[in-house]
């Protein structure tokens, strides 16, 4: 049975992505392939890319795997944008609609969750040293996905798009 903190949790991806969508809102096609001059960042795309995770995958398969197995081993890929030939050759409108659904998805798993539920854990060896830990519960996970990461991410894309418009700016005066 679904409870307050799993609607919690729900109400949280779905504010966070919400959040991460707005700032995309404007983006045009060319800025959206274009990654900073002179940065290592990626790309308004891949960012979005990577928020969605792994292609055809996306974050579900983990969390179920709280609730299939006892303590699964969950390897996670920092710094991997997940961006695909396929995800390249979409307009950044698709891969946003990509992202919206695969937060949806991810709210709609979450909403349906017990207490019970909730308190599996699993072993995210990445999160040794974090405040998290490397057994977070499903509840410290999405968290983590939900606040943590998107977080993360719409700092990232904020700076990404503040960088490409001095550059643009910067051409257009030069």
């Amino acid at each position: 049975m679904a409870t307050s903190e799993a609607f919690r949790l729900a109400e949280l991806v779905h504010r966070k992505a919400t959040e991460f969508r707005e700032l995309c809102e404007g983006i045009d096609e060319e800025k959206a392939a274009s990654a900073p001059p002179s940065s290592e960042r990626w790309s308004p795309k891949q960012i979005v890319s990577h928020v969605c995770g792994r292609e055809d995958l996306g974050h579900l398969p983990a969390m179920k795997a709280f609730l299939e197995r006892d303590t699964p081993r969950i390897d996670i890929e920092v710094e991997n944008p997940f961006y695909s030939e396929r995800r390249d050759r979409m307009t950044f409108l698709e891969l946003l609609a990509e992202f919206d659904a695969e937060y949806r998805r991810v709210a709609d798993f979450v909403t349906g969750l017990s207490d019970e539920q909730l308190s599996r854990k699993a072993h995210i060896p990445i999160l040794k040293e974090t405040p998290v830990g490397e057994y977070p519960t499903l509840a410290q996970w999405i968290e983590a996905i939900g606040d943590y990461h998107l977080a993360m991410h719409i700092d990232h894309m904020r700076d990404t798009v503040q960088d490409l418009s001095a550059g643009e700016e910067m051409q257009k005066a030069g």
